[in-house]
């Protein structure tokens, strides 16, 4: 049974708060965990039946010890210490036994109940808009979904979902020692108002510490994460010294953290040590006089010896529960926060048609009216911008670097809201539109291709069920198939990482066919050609024709070779619309564009002068 996802209903339950307001147990963020461990409570029940079952054969053990020395050992009565043999025997087998079933079930349940929050962690991440993710490194997040998962297991791990029973187990070694010998108990248990003082004590202190540790973490795998991904540019550049010294920055950080949380746990540790040991010499001191006295038997003695090691133990424990459950706690505290994250981009709410009825509807019309954007305060990139593409139509947007073209891209697929006008996808407004069903129509090919760890055929696919047929017509439409044919395993040639196994053209041209088999009524290419070469361009432009066949296409190109066949061709400048018509009809005018196309031709003609000369002479000149 899947446990049910929670982020719908908790947004509010955990905000956050100062590392002083985060204890070792949070009852709110404890709630919230429970939710996911309630799909296998049953289990769970088990794990915790075990528990008092444990605790009985823990404390049974210096009791039988107590009866074996007063009763048998100096009665000198063997069959009577045979059989407290025998008892003691079980008693420590059952104790093996029950902790054993108690920690599978737990760690069972743990890995279970984590397994589903990491579920619904990926799968709120998804619905978080693009900005998130400008803001937010991409280790920060990873740590989010790995390490700190990882923390609050290993509190399953660690026993910390035994401190229950070690509170019982204290509670009935006092209550048995009381039972036994009133006097004797009170000398044994004389340190312990001492130790509850120290240890809340170490607890105030080492609160803040587990948070900085999560923080500086957090810190060092996002350095991590870009250090390795930019690894050719250091070395190229030869700033490894410089890399690993912003490296050994960050892991000392990290560093003198754990120190100061480990000089916490070290003193509580050997402090319920030093109490131990004190305790145990008050009772061979007490118990010693009454024994001399023919007041105390010698059995009785030995199992306060031994129920005091065993009332310090889970004591001693604690110290690391402690440590463990904080670390948990913290850890949590930041996973729910990714949770609690509300995208500033939600699937539109008004639904005056259903999304069935707009595909059957769905032309590919696009418009932009009076929109205006600005991606900080009121520093506009678009101010004004009207215009419109009809079904079918090719319309180009061209314009010197940062006048805001590749920002329309990002409003009519919604990675931004417009700040005031309305973009719409076959007349109705994207922001009413539901995300999936407006971003299915859209295909976007982008000079920036991401490919994905698998094989070419997946890639093409994205991992969808599409007959193999479709995926080798949409590779052979863009002339994929002439390098895939000639990779040893063709299209189950596994890609590695950033596919860095392919050159950059080969990339781009399996983005092609990848939006082609997407199959969308809207294909967008943001500058998709300015980064191949020469004959891959050319085998790209011949597949071109039969990427934007039959569906509305808006290109944005640096390269006006590229889209001199486009039906219209719109101008920007610094965020607003100069020019909009055909090629030839922007060559007569002698405007904007006429002079934007005349320097890169102008400069296509200089010597080693090639794509990338053209755009950034353009670019710097218009």
């Amino acid at each position: 049974m899947k446990a049910t996802t929670v982020i719908a209903h908790d947004r509010a339950a955990v905000a956050p708060r100062t590392q002083d307001q985060v204890g070792a147990y949070d009852a709110r963020l404890v709630r919230r965990l429970w939710r996911y461990v309630q799909p296998y409570r049953f289990e769970f029940a088990l794990g915790c039946a075990c528990l008092p079952l444990t605790s009985a054969f823990v404390l049974a053990q210096p009791y039988i010890l107590k009866l074996a020395i007063d009763r048998y050992v100096a009665a000198s009565d063997t069959t009577g210490l045979a059989w407290t043999a025998l008892a003691y025997t079980i008693a420590v087998a059952g104790e093996f036994l029950f902790l054993y079933l108690q920690y599978l079930l737990t760690m069972r349940v743990a890995q279970k109940s984590l397994a589903d929050l990491r579920e619904d962690v990926f799968r709120h991440v998804q619905t978080l808009d693009s900005a998130y993710f400008d803001r937010h490194p991409v280790g920060s997040l990873v740590t989010r979904m790995t390490t700190d998962i990882d923390v609050i297991n290993e509190m399953f791990a660690a026993g910390g979902m035994t401190i229950l029973m070690d509170i019982v187990t204290l509670l009935g070694i006092v209550a048995i020692m009381v039972a036994i010998d009133f006097e004797l108990a009170v000398v044994s248990l004389a340190l312990l108002p001492v130790m509850v003082v120290a240890i809340n004590f170490f607890r105030i202190k080492a609160r803040g510490s587990y948070r900085l540790i999560r923080e500086r973490l957090a810190r060092l795998n996002g350095f991590l994460q870009e250090a390795i991904s930019g690894m050719a540019v250091t070395q190229l550049f030869a700033q490894e010294p410089a890399q690993f010294e912003r490296f050994r920055r960050l892991n000392d950080a990290h560093n003198q953290a754990n120190h100061k949380s480990n000089f916490y746990e070290a003193a509580l540790f050997s402090f319920v040590e030093t109490m131990s040991a004190i305790s145990v010499a008050l009772i061979v001191w007490y118990g010693g006089y009454q024994i001399l006295g023919a007041a105390l038997a010698l059995g009785t003695l030995v199992a306060f010896i031994e129920y005091v090691h065993k009332l310090f133990i889970p004591i001693r424990d604690f110290s690391s529960k402690y440590a463990v459950m904080q670390s948990a706690m913290t850890a949590a505290e930041r996973v729910f926060g990714l949770l609690d994250t509300k995208p500033s981009i939600e699937s539109g709410k008004a639904r005056s048609r259903s999304v069935a009825e707009r595909e059957l509807r769905a032309s590919g019309e696009i418009e932009f009216e009076n929109v205006w954007f600005a991606y900080r305060n009121d520093e506009f990139v678009l101010r004004d911008v009207s215009f419109r593409v009809a079904p079918g139509e090719t319309v180009a947007i061209v314009g010197a670097t940062g006048s805001g073209k590749t920002t329309l891209i990002k409003l009519l697929n919604r990675f931004h809201d417009v700040a005031r006008g309305r973009v719409r996808v076959d007349g109705v407004d994207v922001r009413e539109w539901d995300l999936h069903a407006l971003r299915r129509r859209i295909g976007l090919v982008s000079q920036d291709v991401f490919l994905f760890t698998g094989t070419i055929r997946e890639n093409i696919s994205l991992f969808r069920a599409i007959p193999d047929d479709a995926v080798r017509a949409a590779a052979r439409a863009v002339n994929a198939d002439r390098f895939i044919e000639r990779l040893p395993h063709g299209y189950d040639e596994a890609l590695r990482e950033r596919a860095n196994n392919l050159s950059v053209g080969q990339r781009q041209l399996l983005s092609f066919a990848r939006a082609l088999a997407y199959d969308p009524g809207i294909l967008v290419l943001d500058e998709a050609t300015s980064s191949v070469d020469a004959e891959t361009d050319a085998w790209i432009q011949d597949g071109l024709g039969k990427l934007v066949r039959d569906r509305t296409s808006l290109v944005i190109a640096h390269r006006l070779s590229t889209i001199e066949n486009a039906d219209r061709i719109v101008v920007l400048q610094r965020g607003v619309v100069r020019e909009s018509g055909s090629h030839a009809a922007l060559i007569d005018a002698g405007g904007l564009y006429a002079r934007l196309h005349a320097m890169q031709r102008q400069a296509g003609r200089v010597p080693g002068g090639g794509a990338k000369d053209e755009s950034n002479a353009a670019s710097a000149n218009v």
